[in-house]
């Protein structure tokens, strides 16, 4: 697991980036045109990595999946019959919480849209999500701690296993469909909403989308979202893992 993350970390954004930009220092006078194409390629790369405009244009193509409609939320339970709330990492041993681990932002806005959700449908829940570096608790045991401290609703099942989206969905559904459970609502962002619900869709259930967080939509910067920002650089690095998971779903699963 170790190994194949310092690989990510290395061969994809930022990281290759600053990799392309050592490179083209490295070979300045052995190699000066060669070192001109990285250099121009890493700060290129950088520089487009850290606008807003681009998370916004980037999500307005990844969130094809329409929000929930406020007046939907009562009648989910004709449509569906449990909520799934996919995992979004985990916050290491917050000396806040007495040491314990936490739920990331990200999930923190999935469980919260989940629980009003749940409050207006009167569904029950599930959360998704295995450990974090192979070490418990499981990111599905944490957000079922927090669902009910912090938003006082009940996690009916718990899949502590899942690794990647399609390990959510084919997880969950083996759980369900013990159940007898075969319609499902499916909360996670809207950028990753597509491949969730294709994911879903494939382990045999019927999804109801539940995107929340969107990102492609205007975001009242200066100049338009045109002046570096360094929070746009770690959107725009999960939008990219997204767009190279939605295609890397399409080749092998």
């Amino acid at each position: 697991m170790l190994p194949r993350y310092i690989l990510k970390q290395l061969f994809f954004p930022p990281g290759i980036l600053i990799l392309l930009l050592l490179l083209g220092w490295l070979l300045r006078r052995r190699a000066p045109r060669a070192a001109a194409g990285c250099f121009v390629l890493g700060l290129l790369g950088l520089t487009l990595m850290s606008l807003p405009v681009v998370v916004q244009q980037t999500a307005t193509v990844l969130e094809t999946e329409p929000p929930l409609s406020l007046q939907a939320w009562p009648g989910l339970a004709q449509r569906a019959e449990v909520i799934v709330v996919l995992g979004a990492g985990r916050e290491r041993g917050d000396p806040a919480w007495g040491g314990e681990d936490q739920p990331t932002g990200i999930a923190l806005e999935r469980m919260r849209y989940a629980a009003a959700l749940a409050r207006a449908s009167g569904l029950p829940l599930l959360t998704s999500g295995g450990l974090h570096y192979g070490e418990p608790p499981s990111e599905a045991e944490i957000m079922a701690r927090s669902l009910k401290s912090d938003f006082n609703v009940d996690t009916r099942w718990v899949e502590p296993r899942s690794r990647t989206t399609w390990e959510n969905a084919t997880l969950s559904a083996e759980l369900l469909k013990a159940q007898g459970i075969h319609k499902v609502v499916v909360v996670t962002q809207a950028w990753h909403m597509p491949r969730a619900r294709w994911s879903f869709e494939r382990a045999g259930l019927e999804v109801v989308s539940a995107p929340v967080g969107f990102l492609g939509r205007s975001s009242g910067r200066p100049l338009g979202g045109w002046v570096p920002d360094a929070k746009a650089v770690w959107q725009n690095g999960q939008l990219l893992n997204e767009v190279i998971g939605q295609l890397g779903y399409r080749l092998f699963y």
